[in-house]
């Protein structure tokens, strides 16, 4: 069964259809809403965070909470033997 979607409270992400090729979008961040949703679910100091996009074609910032241990035992996961994101 898929986990509930949790979005990124405090994120908006926009694309500018007008903006030049090179820009992808606008990431706004209210940083009172960012840093309670930022607190609340990070692990080891990170968070990461998905810029996706709806069916209607607007974009979304999701959390990321996929867990080593979701991985299918015959899949191999890169070691988070460092403190890079993925």
């Amino acid at each position: 069964m898929a986990e509930e979607k949790i979005f990124a409270n405090g994120f908006s992400f926009k694309r500018k259809e007008s903006a030049p090729k090179f820009v992808v979008g606008r990431q706004s961040i209210k940083v009172d809403d960012a840093i309670a949703f930022l607190t609340e679910h990070q692990v080891n100091g990170w968070v990461n965070i998905d810029i996706n996009q709806a069916k209607s074609g607007t974009y979304y910032c999701q959390l990321d909470n996929w867990k080593k241990d979701d991985a299918p035992k015959d899949i191999k996961v890169a070691s988070a033997a460092t403190d890079e994101p993925f």
